[in-house]
Protein backbone atom coordinates (compact mmCIF):
# COMPACT_ATOMS: atom_id res chain seq x y z
CA UNK A 1 0.00 0.00 0.00
CA UNK A 2 2.94 2.31 0.49
CA UNK A 3 3.38 2.33 -3.32
CA UNK A 4 0.04 4.19 -3.44
CA UNK A 5 1.30 6.74 -0.89
CA UNK A 6 -1.33 5.71 1.66
CA UNK A 7 1.05 6.51 4.52
CA UNK A 8 1.56 10.21 3.78
CA UNK A 9 -0.86 11.14 6.58
CA UNK A 10 1.70 9.91 9.11
CA UNK A 11 3.93 12.90 8.34
CA UNK A 12 1.21 15.39 9.32
CA UNK A 13 -0.38 16.48 12.62
CA UNK A 14 -3.30 14.22 13.59
CA UNK A 15 -5.92 15.70 15.91
CA UNK A 16 -7.99 13.70 18.40
CA UNK A 17 -5.77 10.59 18.41
CA UNK A 18 -5.39 8.49 21.59
CA UNK A 19 -2.14 8.53 23.52
CA UNK A 20 -1.48 4.80 23.25
CA UNK A 21 0.76 3.75 26.16
CA UNK A 22 2.33 0.83 24.26
CA UNK A 23 3.13 1.41 20.57
CA UNK A 24 4.32 -2.17 20.22
CA UNK A 25 0.90 -3.48 21.29
CA UNK A 26 -0.74 -1.09 18.81
CA UNK A 27 1.50 -2.34 16.00
CA UNK A 28 0.54 -5.94 16.78
CA UNK A 29 -3.17 -5.07 16.65
CA UNK A 30 -2.79 -3.16 13.39
CA UNK A 31 -1.00 -6.15 11.85
CA UNK A 32 -3.84 -8.44 12.91
CA UNK A 33 -6.48 -6.02 11.54
CA UNK A 34 -4.72 -5.95 8.17
CA UNK A 35 -5.22 -9.72 7.86
CA UNK A 36 -8.92 -9.73 8.71
CA UNK A 37 -11.66 -9.90 6.03
CA UNK A 38 -13.28 -6.68 4.83
CA UNK A 39 -16.47 -5.61 6.59
CA UNK A 40 -17.86 -4.16 3.34
CA UNK A 41 -16.88 -4.51 -0.30
CA UNK A 42 -15.59 -1.92 -2.74
CA UNK A 43 -18.46 -2.61 -5.14
CA UNK A 44 -20.95 -1.76 -2.41
CA UNK A 45 -19.11 1.51 -1.75
CA UNK A 46 -19.32 2.33 -5.46
CA UNK A 47 -23.06 1.60 -5.46
CA UNK A 48 -23.54 4.03 -2.57
CA UNK A 49 -21.43 6.59 -4.47
CA UNK A 50 -23.83 6.24 -7.43
CA UNK A 51 -26.83 6.76 -5.14
CA UNK A 52 -25.23 9.84 -3.57
CA UNK A 53 -24.60 11.18 -7.07
CA UNK A 54 -28.37 10.93 -7.63
CA UNK A 55 -28.85 12.95 -4.44
CA UNK A 56 -26.48 15.62 -5.76
CA UNK A 57 -28.63 15.79 -8.93
CA UNK A 58 -31.76 16.30 -6.82
CA UNK A 59 -33.12 12.82 -7.58
CA UNK A 60 -32.87 11.27 -4.10
CA UNK A 61 -32.69 12.11 -0.38
CA UNK A 62 -30.31 10.83 2.32
CA UNK A 63 -31.44 9.58 5.71
CA UNK A 64 -28.32 8.97 7.81
CA UNK A 65 -28.59 8.20 11.49
CA UNK A 66 -27.86 6.08 14.50
CA UNK A 67 -26.01 6.23 17.79
CA UNK A 68 -23.86 9.12 18.86
CA UNK A 69 -21.34 6.54 20.03
CA UNK A 70 -21.97 2.82 19.72
CA UNK A 71 -20.95 0.56 22.58
CA UNK A 72 -19.78 -3.02 22.50
CA UNK A 73 -22.57 -3.94 24.91
CA UNK A 74 -25.10 -2.41 22.51
CA UNK A 75 -24.34 -4.80 19.63
CA UNK A 76 -27.39 -6.95 20.38
CA UNK A 77 -30.14 -8.17 18.07
CA UNK A 78 -32.77 -6.09 19.87
CA UNK A 79 -30.77 -2.84 19.74
CA UNK A 80 -29.79 -3.21 16.10
CA UNK A 81 -33.33 -4.22 15.11
CA UNK A 82 -34.89 -1.25 16.90
CA UNK A 83 -32.53 1.23 15.21
CA UNK A 84 -33.14 -0.25 11.77
CA UNK A 85 -36.88 -0.37 12.40
CA UNK A 86 -36.93 3.34 13.27
CA UNK A 87 -34.76 4.25 10.27
CA UNK A 88 -37.08 2.28 7.94
CA UNK A 89 -40.15 3.94 9.44
CA UNK A 90 -38.64 7.38 8.85
CA UNK A 91 -37.59 6.40 5.33
CA UNK A 92 -41.03 5.34 4.11
CA UNK A 93 -42.51 8.68 5.19
CA UNK A 94 -39.72 10.62 3.46
CA UNK A 95 -39.88 8.47 0.32
CA UNK A 96 -43.58 9.08 -0.13
CA UNK A 97 -43.46 12.77 0.74
CA UNK A 98 -40.46 13.56 -1.45
CA UNK A 99 -41.47 11.25 -4.32
CA UNK A 100 -37.78 10.31 -4.51
CA UNK A 101 -35.75 7.31 -3.32
CA UNK A 102 -34.29 7.60 0.18
CA UNK A 103 -30.69 6.49 0.61
CA UNK A 104 -30.52 4.74 3.99
CA UNK A 105 -27.19 5.03 5.80
CA UNK A 106 -26.68 3.99 9.42
CA UNK A 107 -24.30 5.57 11.92
CA UNK A 108 -23.79 1.94 12.65
CA UNK A 109 -21.21 -0.87 12.75
CA UNK A 110 -18.17 1.29 13.41
CA UNK A 111 -19.22 4.45 15.27
CA UNK A 112 -17.12 3.52 18.31
CA UNK A 113 -14.86 6.59 18.65
CA UNK A 114 -15.68 10.17 19.62
CA UNK A 115 -13.70 13.42 19.47
CA UNK A 116 -13.55 15.31 22.76
CA UNK A 117 -13.17 19.00 23.55
CA UNK A 118 -10.77 18.17 26.43
CA UNK A 119 -8.21 15.41 26.83
CA UNK A 120 -9.14 14.82 30.46
CA UNK A 121 -12.24 14.71 32.65
CA UNK A 122 -12.37 15.74 36.31
CA UNK A 123 -14.87 14.45 38.87
CA UNK A 124 -14.70 15.25 42.58
CA UNK A 125 -11.12 16.43 42.18
CA UNK A 126 -10.01 13.29 40.32
CA UNK A 127 -8.63 13.87 36.81
CA UNK A 128 -8.57 11.00 34.30
CA UNK A 129 -8.28 10.71 30.49
CA UNK A 130 -11.53 11.54 28.71
CA UNK A 131 -13.72 8.72 27.40
CA UNK A 132 -13.05 8.54 23.65
CA UNK A 133 -15.43 5.75 22.77
CA UNK A 134 -15.37 1.99 23.29
CA UNK A 135 -12.81 1.65 20.48
CA UNK A 136 -10.27 3.48 22.67
CA UNK A 137 -11.09 3.18 26.39
CA UNK A 138 -13.87 2.44 28.87
CA UNK A 139 -16.76 4.64 29.96
CA UNK A 140 -16.34 3.74 33.64
CA UNK A 141 -14.59 6.54 35.54
CA UNK A 142 -11.61 4.57 36.85
CA UNK A 143 -7.91 4.81 36.11
CA UNK A 144 -7.76 1.30 34.67
CA UNK A 145 -10.82 1.81 32.46
CA UNK A 146 -9.65 5.10 30.96
CA UNK A 147 -6.22 3.90 29.78
CA UNK A 148 -6.31 3.66 25.93
CA UNK A 149 -6.18 -0.04 24.99
CA UNK A 150 -5.24 -1.04 21.39
CA UNK A 151 -7.01 -4.37 21.90
CA UNK A 152 -10.27 -2.43 21.73
CA UNK A 153 -9.65 -1.81 18.01
CA UNK A 154 -10.05 -5.56 17.46
CA UNK A 155 -13.20 -5.61 19.57
CA UNK A 156 -14.54 -2.74 17.45
CA UNK A 157 -13.91 -4.77 14.29
CA UNK A 158 -15.69 -7.85 15.63
CA UNK A 159 -18.57 -5.84 17.09
CA UNK A 160 -18.97 -4.10 13.71
CA UNK A 161 -19.04 -7.46 11.95
CA UNK A 162 -21.82 -8.71 14.26
CA UNK A 163 -23.81 -5.52 13.78
CA UNK A 164 -23.47 -5.59 9.97
CA UNK A 165 -24.49 -9.22 9.89
CA UNK A 166 -27.64 -8.38 11.85
CA UNK A 167 -28.36 -5.34 9.68
CA UNK A 168 -28.09 -7.40 6.50
CA UNK A 169 -30.35 -10.09 7.94
CA UNK A 170 -33.02 -7.59 8.95
CA UNK A 171 -32.98 -5.64 5.68
CA UNK A 172 -32.86 -8.67 3.38
CA UNK A 173 -34.82 -11.25 5.36
CA UNK A 174 -38.38 -9.89 5.16
CA UNK A 175 -38.26 -7.61 8.20
CA UNK A 176 -38.07 -4.54 5.93
CA UNK A 177 -41.26 -5.38 3.99
CA UNK A 178 -42.88 -2.09 3.01
CA UNK A 179 -46.36 -3.00 4.22
CA UNK A 180 -45.04 -4.13 7.58
CA UNK A 181 -43.07 -0.90 8.03
CA UNK A 182 -46.13 1.14 7.11
CA UNK A 183 -48.20 -0.78 9.67
CA UNK A 184 -45.66 0.27 12.33
CA UNK A 185 -46.15 3.89 11.24
CA UNK A 186 -49.92 3.55 11.45
CA UNK A 187 -49.51 2.35 15.03
CA UNK A 188 -47.28 5.35 15.76
CA UNK A 189 -49.75 7.83 14.26
CA UNK A 190 -52.65 6.28 16.16
CA UNK A 191 -50.80 6.52 19.47
CA UNK A 192 -49.06 9.86 18.97
CA UNK A 193 -50.34 13.07 20.58
CA UNK A 194 -49.43 14.70 17.26
CA UNK A 195 -51.15 11.88 15.36
CA UNK A 196 -53.79 14.04 13.70
CA UNK A 197 -51.07 16.15 12.13
CA UNK A 198 -49.56 13.06 10.51
CA UNK A 199 -52.75 11.14 9.77
CA UNK A 200 -53.29 12.60 6.30
CA UNK A 201 -49.85 11.57 5.09
CA UNK A 202 -50.17 8.09 6.63
CA UNK A 203 -53.58 7.68 4.97
CA UNK A 204 -52.15 8.70 1.58
CA UNK A 205 -49.39 6.09 1.90
CA UNK A 206 -51.99 3.48 2.84
CA UNK A 207 -54.06 4.30 -0.25
CA UNK A 208 -51.00 4.17 -2.51
CA UNK A 209 -50.02 0.74 -1.20
CA UNK A 210 -53.59 -0.53 -1.56
CA UNK A 211 -53.72 0.73 -5.16
CA UNK A 212 -50.45 -0.98 -6.05
CA UNK A 213 -51.62 -4.20 -4.42
CA UNK A 214 -54.87 -4.09 -6.39
CA UNK A 215 -52.83 -3.70 -9.59
CA UNK A 216 -50.83 -6.78 -8.67
CA UNK A 217 -47.61 -4.82 -8.31
CA UNK A 218 -45.08 -6.78 -6.26
CA UNK A 219 -41.62 -5.32 -6.97
CA UNK A 220 -38.68 -6.80 -5.09
CA UNK A 221 -38.09 -3.35 -3.56
CA UNK A 222 -41.25 -3.90 -1.48
CA UNK A 223 -39.54 -6.65 0.49
CA UNK A 224 -35.87 -5.71 0.90
CA UNK A 225 -33.90 -2.47 1.10
CA UNK A 226 -30.35 -1.35 0.47
CA UNK A 227 -28.76 -0.34 3.75
CA UNK A 228 -25.30 1.19 4.12
CA UNK A 229 -22.96 1.64 7.08
CA UNK A 230 -20.96 4.75 8.00
CA UNK A 231 -18.87 6.18 10.81
CA UNK A 232 -16.55 9.04 11.60
CA UNK A 233 -13.11 7.72 10.64
CA UNK A 234 -11.48 9.27 13.68
CA UNK A 235 -8.87 6.73 14.78
CA UNK A 236 -6.56 6.72 11.78
CA UNK A 237 -4.59 3.62 12.82
CA UNK A 238 -7.84 1.61 12.64
CA UNK A 239 -9.16 2.96 9.34
CA UNK A 240 -5.75 2.78 7.69
CA UNK A 241 -5.41 -0.85 8.82
CA UNK A 242 -8.87 -1.54 7.32
CA UNK A 243 -7.90 -0.13 3.93
CA UNK A 244 -7.61 -2.72 1.15
CA UNK A 245 -6.70 -2.60 -2.54
CA UNK A 246 -9.73 -3.45 -4.69
CA UNK A 247 -8.94 -6.39 -6.98
CA UNK A 248 -11.15 -4.96 -9.76
CA UNK A 249 -9.57 -1.52 -9.99
CA UNK A 250 -6.33 -1.57 -8.01
CA UNK A 251 -7.64 1.36 -5.94
CA UNK A 252 -7.71 1.66 -2.11
CA UNK A 253 -10.97 1.49 -0.16
CA UNK A 254 -11.52 1.78 3.60
CA UNK A 255 -13.54 -1.42 3.97
CA UNK A 256 -14.55 -0.73 7.58
CA UNK A 257 -17.70 1.05 6.25
CA UNK A 258 -19.38 2.06 3.01
CA UNK A 259 -19.04 5.76 3.84
CA UNK A 260 -16.72 7.50 6.28
CA UNK A 261 -16.63 11.14 7.30
CA UNK A 262 -14.27 13.74 8.77
CA UNK A 263 -15.54 15.57 11.84
CA UNK A 264 -15.64 19.30 12.50
CA UNK A 265 -12.67 18.97 14.86
CA UNK A 266 -10.44 17.10 12.38
CA UNK A 267 -11.07 18.82 9.02
CA UNK A 268 -7.88 20.96 9.16
CA UNK A 269 -6.68 21.28 5.57
CA UNK A 270 -3.03 20.50 6.36
CA UNK A 271 -3.67 17.68 8.85
CA UNK A 272 -3.70 13.91 8.69
CA UNK A 273 -7.42 13.18 8.32
CA UNK A 274 -7.88 15.20 5.13
CA UNK A 275 -4.69 13.66 3.72
CA UNK A 276 -5.83 10.09 4.48
CA UNK A 277 -9.30 10.68 3.06
CA UNK A 278 -7.82 12.08 -0.14
CA UNK A 279 -6.32 8.62 -0.83
CA UNK A 280 -9.31 6.29 -0.29
CA UNK A 281 -12.05 5.81 -2.90
CA UNK A 282 -15.11 5.47 -0.64
CA UNK A 283 -17.83 8.08 -0.73
CA UNK A 284 -16.75 10.49 2.02
CA UNK A 285 -18.28 13.26 4.10
CA UNK A 286 -16.98 16.34 5.87
CA UNK A 287 -18.77 18.07 8.76
CA UNK A 288 -18.89 21.85 8.33
CA UNK A 289 -19.58 24.02 11.39
CA UNK A 290 -20.61 27.69 11.49
CA UNK A 291 -17.01 28.99 11.38
CA UNK A 292 -16.31 27.31 8.02
CA UNK A 293 -15.42 29.79 5.27
CA UNK A 294 -16.30 29.38 1.62
CA UNK A 295 -12.58 29.30 0.77
CA UNK A 296 -12.07 26.40 3.22
CA UNK A 297 -14.97 24.52 1.64
CA UNK A 298 -13.54 25.09 -1.86
CA UNK A 299 -10.11 23.90 -0.76
CA UNK A 300 -11.66 20.76 0.73
CA UNK A 301 -13.32 20.12 -2.63
CA UNK A 302 -9.99 20.53 -4.45
CA UNK A 303 -8.18 18.25 -1.99
CA UNK A 304 -10.80 15.53 -1.59
CA UNK A 305 -12.52 15.43 -4.98
CA UNK A 306 -10.14 16.91 -7.58
CA UNK A 307 -11.80 14.92 -10.39
CA UNK A 308 -15.23 16.33 -9.39
CA UNK A 309 -16.66 12.81 -9.25
CA UNK A 310 -20.43 12.90 -8.50
CA UNK A 311 -21.30 11.14 -5.23
CA UNK A 312 -17.73 11.21 -3.95
CA UNK A 313 -18.04 14.18 -1.55
CA UNK A 314 -20.84 15.04 0.87
CA UNK A 315 -20.81 18.21 2.95
CA UNK A 316 -22.67 17.73 6.24
CA UNK A 317 -23.54 21.14 7.68
CA UNK A 318 -23.88 21.39 11.48
CA UNK A 319 -24.46 25.07 12.12
CA UNK A 320 -27.02 25.37 14.91
CA UNK A 321 -30.59 26.58 14.52
CA UNK A 322 -29.62 30.19 15.21
CA UNK A 323 -26.78 30.27 12.67
CA UNK A 324 -27.74 28.07 9.73
CA UNK A 325 -29.61 30.76 7.79
CA UNK A 326 -26.59 33.08 7.88
CA UNK A 327 -23.63 30.69 7.83
CA UNK A 328 -24.76 28.18 5.20
CA UNK A 329 -25.70 30.36 2.17
CA UNK A 330 -22.17 31.63 1.35
CA UNK A 331 -20.85 28.04 1.39
CA UNK A 332 -23.56 26.61 -0.84
CA UNK A 333 -23.47 29.61 -3.17
CA UNK A 334 -19.70 29.63 -3.76
CA UNK A 335 -19.27 25.86 -3.95
CA UNK A 336 -22.13 25.66 -6.46
CA UNK A 337 -20.73 28.57 -8.49
CA UNK A 338 -17.37 26.78 -8.69
CA UNK A 339 -19.01 23.91 -10.57
CA UNK A 340 -18.21 21.40 -7.82
CA UNK A 341 -20.65 18.49 -7.58
CA UNK A 342 -21.34 18.13 -3.86
CA UNK A 343 -24.12 16.39 -1.92
CA UNK A 344 -25.45 18.66 0.85
CA UNK A 345 -27.02 17.18 3.96
CA UNK A 346 -27.91 18.67 7.35
CA UNK A 347 -26.76 17.51 10.79
CA UNK A 348 -29.23 19.40 13.01
CA UNK A 349 -27.97 17.78 16.23
CA UNK A 350 -24.45 18.95 17.00
CA UNK A 351 -25.02 22.69 16.85
CA UNK A 352 -27.99 22.56 19.22
CA UNK A 353 -26.64 21.00 22.40
CA UNK A 354 -27.06 22.69 25.79
CA UNK A 355 -26.78 21.73 29.44
CA UNK A 356 -30.07 21.34 31.30
CA UNK A 357 -30.53 22.46 34.89
CA UNK A 358 -29.77 18.96 36.21
CA UNK A 359 -26.40 18.90 34.44
CA UNK A 360 -27.56 16.67 31.59
CA UNK A 361 -26.36 17.51 28.09
CA UNK A 362 -29.48 17.68 25.91
CA UNK A 363 -31.13 19.05 22.76
CA UNK A 364 -34.58 20.45 22.00
CA UNK A 365 -36.45 18.69 19.23
CA UNK A 366 -37.84 22.07 18.11
CA UNK A 367 -34.28 23.39 17.66
CA UNK A 368 -33.44 20.31 15.59
CA UNK A 369 -36.51 20.90 13.42
CA UNK A 370 -35.72 24.61 13.15
CA UNK A 371 -32.22 23.90 11.82
CA UNK A 372 -33.60 21.48 9.23
CA UNK A 373 -36.18 24.13 8.28
CA UNK A 374 -33.40 26.71 7.85
CA UNK A 375 -31.41 24.20 5.77
CA UNK A 376 -34.39 23.75 3.41
CA UNK A 377 -34.97 27.50 3.25
CA UNK A 378 -31.36 28.17 2.25
CA UNK A 379 -31.37 25.58 -0.53
CA UNK A 380 -34.77 26.62 -1.83
CA UNK A 381 -33.64 30.28 -1.97
CA UNK A 382 -30.48 29.31 -3.90
CA UNK A 383 -32.16 26.80 -6.20
CA UNK A 384 -30.06 23.92 -4.87
CA UNK A 385 -31.13 20.55 -3.50
CA UNK A 386 -31.52 19.94 0.27
CA UNK A 387 -30.07 16.48 0.04
CA UNK A 388 -30.78 14.87 3.39
CA UNK A 389 -30.48 14.75 7.16
CA UNK A 390 -27.86 13.23 9.48
CA UNK A 391 -29.16 12.59 12.99
CA UNK A 392 -28.29 10.87 16.25
CA UNK A 393 -31.15 8.63 17.33
CA UNK A 394 -31.96 5.33 18.95
CA UNK A 395 -34.87 2.96 18.52
CA UNK A 396 -35.40 2.87 22.29
CA UNK A 397 -37.61 5.02 24.53
CA UNK A 398 -34.77 6.98 26.10
CA UNK A 399 -35.16 10.43 27.65
CA UNK A 400 -32.15 12.35 26.36
CA UNK A 401 -33.64 15.14 24.21
CA UNK A 402 -36.52 17.38 25.29
CA UNK A 403 -39.75 17.99 23.38
CA UNK A 404 -41.70 15.83 20.95
CA UNK A 405 -45.31 14.72 20.69
CA UNK A 406 -44.82 12.56 23.78
CA UNK A 407 -43.41 15.55 25.59
CA UNK A 408 -40.14 15.05 27.45
CA UNK A 409 -39.32 17.84 29.91
CA UNK A 410 -35.93 18.71 31.37
CA UNK A 411 -36.96 17.12 34.66
CA UNK A 412 -37.65 13.85 32.78
CA UNK A 413 -34.09 13.49 31.46
CA UNK A 414 -32.90 11.40 34.41
CA UNK A 415 -35.53 8.69 33.77
CA UNK A 416 -33.66 6.96 30.90
CA UNK A 417 -30.52 8.93 30.05
CA UNK A 418 -28.45 6.10 28.57
CA UNK A 419 -26.17 7.61 25.93
CA UNK A 420 -22.42 7.02 26.11
CA UNK A 421 -21.79 10.53 24.85
CA UNK A 422 -24.27 12.96 23.23
CA UNK A 423 -28.09 12.98 23.62
CA UNK A 424 -30.08 11.08 20.98
CA UNK A 425 -33.65 11.39 19.73
CA UNK A 426 -35.79 8.48 20.86
CA UNK A 427 -38.03 6.51 18.51
CA UNK A 428 -41.06 8.78 18.93
CA UNK A 429 -39.04 11.97 18.47
CA UNK A 430 -37.33 10.50 15.39
CA UNK A 431 -40.69 9.77 13.78
CA UNK A 432 -41.94 13.23 14.75
CA UNK A 433 -38.92 14.60 12.91
CA UNK A 434 -39.55 12.41 9.84
CA UNK A 435 -43.13 13.64 9.47
CA UNK A 436 -42.05 17.27 9.97
CA UNK A 437 -39.27 16.90 7.35
CA UNK A 438 -41.84 15.31 5.03
CA UNK A 439 -43.98 18.43 5.42
CA UNK A 440 -40.97 20.59 4.55
CA UNK A 441 -40.21 18.49 1.50
CA UNK A 442 -43.80 18.82 0.27
CA UNK A 443 -43.90 22.51 1.08
CA UNK A 444 -46.86 22.02 3.47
Amino acid sequence: MSALNLDTWRDLPAAQQPEWPDRGALDDVVTELRGLPPLVFAGECDRLKDELAAVARGEAFVLQGGDCAETFAGATADNVRNKIKTLLQMAIVLTYAGRVPVVKIGRLAGQFAKPRSKNTETRDGVELPAYRGDMVNGFEFTEASRVPDPGRLLRAYHSSAVTLNLARAFTKGGYADLRQVHAWNQDFVAGSPAGQRYERLAREIDQALAFMSACGAEPAEFHTVEFYSSHEALILDYDHAMTRIDSRTGLPYDVSAHMVWIGERTRQLDHAHVEFFSKIRNPIGVKLGPTTTADEALTLVEKLNPANEPGRLTFISRMGAGKVRDALPPLVEKVTASGAVVTWICDPMHGNTFEAAGGYKTRRLEDVIDEVTGFFEVHRALGTHPGGIHIEFTGDDVTECVGGGHQILEEDLALRYETACDPRLNRSQSLDLAFRVAELYRGD
